[in-house]
């Protein structure tokens, strides 16, 4: 099955903000605290997005250098702006994952977060990170634990969104990546050649304040749910809101549990 829809919209870096990148914040703190990478490290950040690993490996990790990396010029942009630090030595880049501009073993870690299950050939993004990693190096990454209903307000989305098209349940992540699991994603290193990895959940609270709150990023078109949501005609996207809305549980706060599934590898 592919790993693209029509509905992977990338390119705006504040819909993506308002959408996941709170959320990839608050992970990317649990999954700094888990790899446990040493100080003074030359890290890679493949699949920077609007910076928030970068950002938060700048805050906790004590790094070296960075570079950071997506495909998107837009996310790459906006995470420039978003990210200074004169003690560091920053680069930003527009690149595939699948050939990065960097020379053979040149960083002591490389992370990637809740991207891999977009890149078309995951294996080989998965060698070019062990090319690029020395010897000794960690190579690390995390997805969302899409097929074990990790992604509450998501699946929540997509719940309701079947309900009223029965179309769409061929555009729900949990489908579409069901490699997404302690099994698939150690069968997924094992084919890339890595070394034995280590694979751990992670997990966090989303907490809405309002349903708009929730519903606003569904809007924005800034990937898949998002990017279906804002495809249907007025009248649809109306009742999937009420659908949702009546789902949840009206117009209170409310909260679901974010699980992903981190991973890490010592370089031989």
């Amino acid at each position: 099955m592919s790993t693209t829809s029509r509905h992977d919209a990338w390119a705006a870096g504040d819909a993506y903000e308002r959408y996941m990148g709170r959320w990839s914040r608050l992970l990317a703190v649990r999954f700094l605290d888990w790899l446990a990478a040493p100080a003074g490290a030359a890290w890679l950040d493949l699949g920077c997005g609007t910076g928030a690993l970068t950002q938060t490996i700048l805050a906790r990790a004590s790094p070296r250098s960075i570079v950071a990396i997506d495909q998107s010029a837009d996310f790459v942009a906006h995470a420039r702006a978003a990210t200074s630090d004169e003690e560091v030595r920053m680069r930003f880049d527009v690149a595939d994952a699948r050939k990065l501009p960097l020379p053979d073993a040149s960083v002591d870690v490389a992370a990637s977060a809740l991207v891999l299950n977009f890149v078309p050939d995951r294996v080989a993004a998965l060698r070019e990170l062990a090319r690029v990693v020395r010897p000794g190096g960690l190579l690390s990454f995390y997805v969302w634990d899409y097929p074990g209903g990790g992604m509450g307000f998501m699946n929540a989305f997509w719940k309701a969104a079947i309900a009223l098209d029965l179309n769409a349940a061929e555009l729900g992540e949990g489908r579409r990546f069901p490699f997404c699991t302690p099994e698939g994603l150690s069968a997924l290193c094992a084919e890339a050649g890595l070394p034995p990895a280590t694979v751990a959940p992670i997990e966090i609270e989303t907490r809405f304040s309002s349903f708009e709150d929730l519903w606003l990023p569904f809007t924005l078109g800034a990937g898949p749910a998002p990017g279906y949501c804002v495809s249907l005609p007025e009248d649809k996207r109306a009742a999937l809101k009420e659908r949702l809305r009546r789902d949840v549980g009206g117009d209170g706060p409310v909260s679901f549990t974010a699980r992903a599934w981190a991973v890490k590898a010592t370089m031989a």
